[in-house]
């Protein structure tokens, strides 16, 4: 079979069983088309003709080809083309082996995440007071405490312990932590309880509910509303173009490790399996981590000059 021909039982194939949208479809054919092309411009036209003969050898070469030209996830992309492109041959017998399934995909490029300034904290809360209090109960808790928005909305009403200033968060693979709550947060959380018990009151059928946050049917608020809500308050403080609804916990780690705090730390308040995880969180200047080294490191030469020495 060759290449154009197995192009359009592949395409019949997205169409009807996949039932993918247009878009996905174009996308598809057109990386199949710019492969196509690639085995043209090296003169592989004999595995044009006969796609039995195309190697992890011509996949790989088209990949590296690309990245002179594209970024890392279009690369990713076109590769994941080829990959469902060949499976499709390879499962209904017009191929015995699926070339790409060998190639590496590329890494993904991970962007640095967004932290906002202390002054960008400040001005978001003085620009959202005139809010329900249990949002800015939610805002003043997700800076405090560092919490994922899934966390935020998963949070039980007993979870939360006012008098002692702890939150018992259950994190990704629900691993379970314990986090600070800073007063500010304490102080907007005694404030919405009793508005949240007038939500439960006003909606005799879900007094039961034991979530934290409620919505106005008494219901747990869901994490898709409170992203809407924060990107809205966001835009409030002029803010949204710069942060995402999960600036707060960047903030937070972020803003710890400039007041002092050390990696590890931050690291189990937010609940991080791996340390370079955190390390992404916590976008420090080189002045900052050269403060901290002259401060710490006994060779660093600018410790106290007056202090005795011997040799």
């Amino acid at each position: 079979m060759d290449f154009k021909e197995a192009s359009l039982k592949f395409k019949r194939f997205i169409e009807t069983e996949k039932a993918r949208s247009n878009e996905t479809l174009r996308a598809y054919m057109s990386d199949l088309k710019d492969f196509r092309l690639f085995l043209e411009n090296a003169g592989k036209l004999n595995v044009i003709e006969d796609i039995d003969q195309i190697t992890a050898f011509h996949v790989r070469g088209f990949v590296a080809s690309r990245f002179t030209k594209l970024k890392k996830i279009s690369v990713g992309r076109k590769l994941a083309a080829l990959r469902t492109f060949f499976r499709f041959l390879t499962r209904d017998g017009f191929l015995k082996n699926n070339p790409a399934l060998s190639v590496s995909a590329p890494k993904r490029e991970k962007p640095l995440p967004r932290a906002l300034s202390v002054d960008d904290v400040d001005r978001f809360f003085s620009r959202n007071q005139e809010g329900l209090k249990r949002d800015l109960a939610i805002f003043e808790l997700m800076y405090s405490s560092g919490l994922r928005v899934s966390e935020l909305t998963s949070l039980q009403v007993g979870d939360v312990d006012l008098e002692n200033g702890w939150v018992r968060v259950i994190g990704k693979g629900s691993k379970e932590r314990y986090c600070p709550v800073g007063e500010k947060a304490i102080e907007s959380l005694r404030a919405y309880l009793p508005e949240r018990l007038m939500i439960l009151n006003a909606h005799p059928d879900v007094r039961g509910v034991k979530a934290l946050f409620l919505n106005n049917r008494g219901g747990r608020l869901s994490s898709r509303h409170v992203r809407r809500l924060m990107k809205s308050c966001l835009d409030t403080a002029n803010l949204g173009r710069d942060a995402s609804p999960h600036a707060f916990r960047h903030s937070f780690a972020t803003h710890l490790l400039q007041g002092g705090a050390d990696l590890r730390s931050i690291q189990e308040l937010l609940g991080h399996s791996s340390l370079s995880t955190t390390q992404r969180y916590t976008k420090v200047d080189l002045g900052k981590l050269m403060e901290v080294y002259d401060k710490a490191h006994p060779r660093s030469g600018f410790h106290d000059s007056n202090s005795d020495s011997k040799t």
